[in-house]
Protein backbone atom coordinates (compact mmCIF):
# COMPACT_ATOMS: atom_id res chain seq x y z
CA UNK A 1 0.00 0.00 0.00
CA UNK A 2 1.27 3.42 -1.17
CA UNK A 3 0.18 6.35 0.84
CA UNK A 4 1.32 9.76 0.21
CA UNK A 5 2.14 11.54 3.31
CA UNK A 6 0.70 15.37 3.91
CA UNK A 7 2.92 17.83 4.91
CA UNK A 8 3.08 17.84 8.57
CA UNK A 9 2.48 21.68 8.03
CA UNK A 10 -1.01 20.97 6.90
CA UNK A 11 -1.72 18.71 9.61
CA UNK A 12 -0.86 20.53 11.99
CA UNK A 13 -2.92 23.44 10.58
CA UNK A 14 -5.88 21.27 11.01
CA UNK A 15 -5.88 20.92 14.82
CA UNK A 16 -8.28 23.66 15.42
CA UNK A 17 -10.40 22.33 13.07
CA UNK A 18 -10.61 18.16 14.64
CA UNK A 19 -11.19 19.29 18.07
CA UNK A 20 -15.11 18.58 17.72
CA UNK A 21 -14.52 15.40 15.83
CA UNK A 22 -12.45 14.24 17.81
CA UNK A 23 -14.17 14.99 21.40
CA UNK A 24 -17.21 13.36 19.97
CA UNK A 25 -15.19 10.32 19.16
CA UNK A 26 -14.51 10.40 22.98
CA UNK A 27 -17.55 11.49 24.26
CA UNK A 28 -18.71 7.63 25.11
CA UNK A 29 -15.94 6.77 26.65
CA UNK A 30 -11.74 7.06 26.42
CA UNK A 31 -10.10 5.95 23.36
CA UNK A 32 -6.78 5.05 21.91
CA UNK A 33 -5.40 7.22 18.97
CA UNK A 34 -5.86 4.22 16.52
CA UNK A 35 -9.56 4.06 17.94
CA UNK A 36 -9.64 7.68 17.26
CA UNK A 37 -8.29 7.55 13.89
CA UNK A 38 -10.79 4.41 12.98
CA UNK A 39 -13.33 6.48 14.32
CA UNK A 40 -12.86 10.03 11.91
CA UNK A 41 -11.28 8.13 8.97
CA UNK A 42 -8.00 9.54 9.08
CA UNK A 43 -4.53 8.37 9.79
CA UNK A 44 -3.09 7.35 12.92
CA UNK A 45 0.08 9.56 12.33
CA UNK A 46 -2.09 12.73 11.74
CA UNK A 47 -4.13 11.65 14.89
CA UNK A 48 -1.20 11.84 16.83
CA UNK A 49 -0.77 15.65 16.19
CA UNK A 50 -4.05 16.44 16.35
CA UNK A 51 -4.35 14.23 19.96
CA UNK A 52 -0.91 15.54 21.37
CA UNK A 53 -1.78 19.54 20.47
CA UNK A 54 -4.96 18.78 22.65
CA UNK A 55 -3.45 17.16 25.56
CA UNK A 56 -0.81 19.79 25.64
CA UNK A 57 -3.70 22.60 25.30
CA UNK A 58 -5.91 20.84 28.53
CA UNK A 59 -8.37 19.48 26.26
CA UNK A 60 -7.84 15.81 26.61
CA UNK A 61 -5.78 13.58 29.44
CA UNK A 62 -4.55 10.31 28.90
CA UNK A 63 -5.57 7.29 31.43
CA UNK A 64 -3.31 6.84 33.83
CA UNK A 65 -2.00 3.02 33.27
CA UNK A 66 -1.58 1.47 29.17
CA UNK A 67 -3.98 -1.05 27.88
CA UNK A 68 -2.96 -4.79 27.57
CA UNK A 69 -1.51 -3.79 24.28
CA UNK A 70 0.50 -0.79 26.05
CA UNK A 71 -1.75 1.83 24.29
CA UNK A 72 -2.92 4.92 26.29
CA UNK A 73 -6.33 6.08 26.04
CA UNK A 74 -7.56 9.42 25.59
CA UNK A 75 -10.81 11.42 27.25
CA UNK A 76 -12.25 14.58 26.66
CA UNK A 77 -11.10 16.98 30.51
CA UNK A 78 -13.84 16.74 32.73
CA UNK A 79 -15.33 13.28 31.96
CA UNK A 80 -14.59 9.88 33.52
CA UNK A 81 -13.79 8.84 37.07
CA UNK A 82 -10.87 11.63 37.59
CA UNK A 83 -13.75 14.14 36.93
CA UNK A 84 -15.51 13.15 39.89
CA UNK A 85 -12.54 13.23 41.98
CA UNK A 86 -12.17 17.50 40.87
CA UNK A 87 -15.74 17.83 41.54
CA UNK A 88 -15.23 16.30 45.45
CA UNK A 89 -11.72 18.64 45.77
CA UNK A 90 -13.78 21.62 45.05
CA UNK A 91 -17.27 20.78 47.37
Amino acid sequence: MTQVLRDPREVIREEPLMHAPILAAVADGGKTIGEIAERLGHPTHEVVYWVMGMRRYGLLVESTEADDDGYFSYRAVGQGPAAVLEECEYE
